[in-house]
């Protein structure tokens, strides 16, 4: 066994606790099927948002570290229940008097309001697949309306009819007593309408497999429950699926918790196996909401690449996936910084810590170097005291600073100088507040001006970083008031760098003539 495999299997890490889990299915024997197959499913009633990519992240994470401790082939599938009726029309689409048009119909006959594809289904279909597709996952797409109309389904549907009693039994304990009165596992779609219709359901035939029920108009119609003709209610459709394409695993957001029984049982009353599941908390917005796709609150995976790489945002999702987390725009520059500062200590661990390093997992055990000679909220801090509009001007203080750097033997940083200008345009530089000093603190400050100006140490952080913390400890206790005074000072904010990292990098002679203009008032009255 190498000394990975060793690590993994004993890892705290959560994707190897829970790839463990799934290998014990096998222990005894493999999957008749050839292959483990783990699932995420999609529901398209509006465009995929950050916790769609998270879901299939997460589940490629378990997959890889899956793949660490068995020789077991695996498969993903992406599951789009694109049969579902569109039961109401998102606020974030064109084209909204069209759309309420065609309520209850499957998304996948319903007009694509953007004018670009067969349907709004097939519409959202498309963005997943894009989106998955340019950050490489490895996948096989599944549409409900494919696999029902296929024939896929039609030997669990049949089984369904044939134990509609017993399925019946088991959803019936988990509603209201009015709900009771007319649910049925089967939903008919009208050949004529194309809704999905949630009517009372008169008989299932499970020797003809076909279901008789009242239309909304009191017409009497009877259906088979094969080819596409009905589909089954979202919690029967759930187990159903596990049984019928024999899932090992699925992970979805806790909403779902409450009925991970149900889903079971289903699978089970089916001839299945019920898969392993892990069940994560969600995404909120700023004001503490959870992210909905159909209204589109919160960050989007387009805005936090605006600012930040797609392994930051990967970052952010490794963390504690059993929390609630914000996901809003102030939590990119510490996930930039942390996932870099994990790539580094990458490069000095064990197979112990690597197993645990979050970076592990982003990559697959494929893991880069660290290219960011300059950390992120450094960057952020340099835009702001150089008013950099674009990331031409961060490299003349980065290639100052780190002279063997370059933009193109250091692509990463590249790009996150350019990330780091937007990034302070649209979110510091409004909210900016410059103060003037008090008597004690333009006292300290015209202390450390006048010892940048006869320093001769060079570029030594460290040594700056001495400086600056002696001329702070004569006179202020605690004596982070002193780098509260600079910072809300000479760069507007309550918190920032370590400063003898950022006099080296911004320039000695710089900082020096910063702190003139701020004990000129020139900082308060720009």
């Amino acid at each position: 066994m190498s000394d990975m495999r060793d690590a993994a299997m004993s890892s705290k890490a959560w994707p190897f606790e829970e790839a463990r889990r799934v290998l014990k299915r096998y222990q005894n024997k493999p999957p008749e099927k050839g292959f483990v197959l783990f699932e995420t499913g999609y529901g398209p009633s509006g465009l995929p948002h950050i916790g769609t990519f998270g879901e299939v992240l997460r589940t490629t994470m378990i997959k890889r570290a899956f793949e660490e401790i068995s020789d077991i082939p695996t498969k993903l599938i992406c599951f789009s229940d694109d049969l579902d009726g569109m039961r109401k029309v998102p606020g974030n689409v064109p084209q909204q008097e069209m759309l309420a048009e065609h309520m209850h119909k499957p998304l996948t006959s319903v007009p694509d309001p953007f004018g670009s594809y067969e349907s709004f289904g097939h519409h959202n279909n498309a963005m997943l697949r894009r989106f998955l597709d340019t950050f490489g996952f490895e996948y096989e797409f599944y549409s409900a309306r494919e696999f029902y109309q296929s024939g896929q389904f039609d030997a669990i549907l049949l089984r369904a009819a044939e134990r509609y009693d017993e399925i019946m039994a088991v959803m019936l304990k988990s509603l209201r007593e009015e709900r009771r009165q007319t649910y049925s596992i089967f939903l008919p779609i009208h050949p004529e309408t194309g809704r999905v219709l949630y009517v009372p359901i008169r008989e299932v035939n499970a020797k003809d497999g076909t279901i008789t029920f009242d239309t909304e108009e009191g017409e009497e119609m009877t259906l088979p429950v094969t080819g596409g003709n009905v589909k089954l209610q979202w919690k029967p459709d759930f187990g159903a699926r596990w049984a019928a394409l024999d899932v090992d695993f699925e992970m979805y957001g806790k909403e779902h918790a409450t009925n991970t029984a149900i889903y079971d049982r289903i699978c089970e009353i089916l001839g299945g196996r019920k898969p392993e599941h892990f069940s994560y908390e969600l995404f909120l917005d700023e004001n503490g909401q959870k992210i909905s796709k159909s209204s589109g609150n919160g960050i989007s995976i387009d805005q936090w690449l605006t600012y930040a790489s797609t392994e930051s945002l990967a970052y952010f999702m490794f963390l504690k996936p059993k929390t609630a987390k914000r996901m809003h725009f102030d939590v990119i520059p510490k996930a930039v910084d942390e996932y870099h500062q994990q790539l580094r200590a990458y490069e000095t661990q064990d197979a112990a810590g690597r197993a645990n390093n979050p970076v592990w997992h982003i990559h697959g055990g494929d893991v880069p170097k660290s290219d960011m000679v300059v950390p992120f909220s450094m960057l952020l801090n340099l835009a702001s005291v150089s008013s950099a509009e674009d990331k031409g001007q961060l490299w003349g203080f980065i290639q100052r600073y780190a002279p063997d750097a370059s933009p193109e033997k250091n692509p990463g940083m590249d790009a996150a100088a350019g990330q780091a200008v937007r990034y302070f345009n649209d979110f510091v530089k409004p909210h900016k507040v410059f103060r003037t000093p008090t008597d004690l603190e333009r006292e300290a400050l015209e202390e450390l001006r006048d010892n940048l100006r006869a320093w001769d140490g060079g570029l030594d952080a460290e040594a700056l970083q001495s400086m600056v913390f002696a001329v702070g400890k004569e006179r202020f206790e605690p004596l982070r008031d002193w780098f509260t005074a600079l910072y809300e000072v000479l760069l507007g904010a309550s918190q920032g760098p370590r400063f003898g990292g950022f006099i080296a990098l911004y320039g000695v002679t710089e900082t020096a003539d910063l702190i003139d203009a701020a004990l000129a008032g020139k900082l308060t009255a720009g």
